[in-house]
């Protein structure tokens, strides 16, 4: 089975990098996927895969071996781009103004729409069924994913466990990496809105400063983080903007913060939620200002089932060589794959495509991000390789 399937990766390969550059050429943001939906729908039609469209934009397909009731497994992408603008110099460059897949999310919908190909033309030699499942919103609250499992995902049928794939920039072409436990940070966002007094900044006195309580606030948060968590437990909290006046000799009424909050423990996440905003509050009110605090509560972290994790990580060291998979490092970005991860049992994994000698090495979000298009046969061929062998 594993020899069939590399040999059908290789054969539809140059197929599926035309389906990859199409997408990259035609980038849609967050819950605008209208187009790239009807064309995963259109190639799952071309490959005779039933499916069903769930959260407006979403694309679930169906893929029924033998013993379809056996085993079932999801594989999931996502579809959405970025507002970045492309700065890359190749033939199929966005041709979408300000939107760019700066993420690989045309490469993971790529890989998957390939090992739907490969399965549907294997179905009658492997054993269960195989829920493919193509997300919105990654990229944006509150994720695609929550939205696709309020819609029923996970349900008719239940898949046992579920997998997807994320480019990696700092892992070379031909190497996976893989993790069990925590893998990726809960994301929260912050919202201050600090309000004082303002006036003459010629008369102190007279005014409540926002701009120092500000400041003594953003000093403050960091160290409520440093002081009350646990140093072996992975925590960050950024204060990213920092608005308030615009000339040198008025001190405003108020100032705008925001920020970011990653935490690997959701119940560390909450706990801290609670004491950001009560020293918010008790901070602020202290030097005579007023405070709102929004806390919008974005992904939870991402945790891959050990079991099903040490699983696909063997399963890839048979398809790629044990000298080929890796471990993968801990990372404090989120994902919203963390909302299937808290259903079922779950493994997120990366699929390297850095080629230093070929000048691809940018990273994700950036202007110039790339890959080394090798990547995809090889996850197109392992995506099909863990939905057809996987077991729960």
């Amino acid at each position: 089975m594993q020899e069939k399937i590399k040999a059908l990766a290789k054969k539809y390969f140059p197929e599926f990098i035309e389906i990859r550059h199409h997408l990259h050429e035609h980038p849609e943001l967050s819950y605008q996927e209208f187009e790239t939906s009807k064309f995963v729908q259109n190639k799952l039609n071309e490959f005779g895969i039933p499916f069903e469209v769930k959260a407006t934009t979403g694309v679930v397909g169906l893929i029924k071996g033998k013993n379809p009731e056996s085993r079932i497994i999801a594989l999931r992408a996502d579809m959405d781009a970025l507002p970045i603008k492309e700065e890359n110099d190749i033939p199929y460059k966005s041709k979408n103004e300000g939107v760019m897949h700066a993420c690989g999310h045309d490469v993971h919908t790529t890989c998957l729409l390939g090992a739907a190909k490969i399965l549907q033309e294997l179905k009658d030699e492997w054993e269960g069924t195989v829920k493919l499942i193509f997300q919105p919103g990654e990229e944006k609250n509150p994720g695609g994913a929550s939205l696709m499992i309020k819609d029923g995902v996970l349900e008719n049928p239940k898949p046992q466990a579920i997998l997807a794939l994320h480019v990696n920039t700092i892992l070379e072409t031909g190497q996976l990496s893989f993790r069990g436990g925590k893998v990726m940070a809960s994301a929260d966002e912050l919202y201050f809105t600090i309000k004082g007094k303002g006036g003459h900044a010629a008369s102190p006195h007279l005014i409540v400063d926002p701009i120092l309580i500000s400041s003594h606030l953003v000093i403050a948060l960091q160290q409520l983080i440093s002081r009350n968590n646990n140093p072996f437990n992975p925590s960050v909290l950024s204060i990213t903007s920092f608005n308030g006046g615009n000339t040198t000799n008025v001190i405003p009424n108020e100032v705008k913060l925001m920020g970011t909050f990653r935490a690997m423990d959701e119940e560390w996440r909450f706990k801290s939620h609670a004491l950001m905003s009560k020293l918010t509050r008790d901070l602020v009110h202290s030097m005579g200002g007023e405070v709102d605090l929004h806390i919008d509560v974005g992904y939870p972290c991402v945790m891959n089932n050990e079991k099903l994790t040490a699983d696909a990580m063997k399963k890839a060291s048979m398809y790629m060589g044990t000298e080929n998979v890796s471990e993968t490092e801990l990372r404090m970005g989120a994902e919203d794959f963390g909302y299937y991860a808290q259903q079922i049992p779950a493994c997120f994994y990366r699929l390297g495509t850095m080629n230093a000698s070929k000048g691809i090495t940018a990273g994700v979000h950036t202007p110039t991000f790339n890959i080394d298009e090798n990547a995809i046969e090889i996850g197109m061929g392992m995506m099909a390789w863990l939905g057809s062998s996987i077991h729960t």
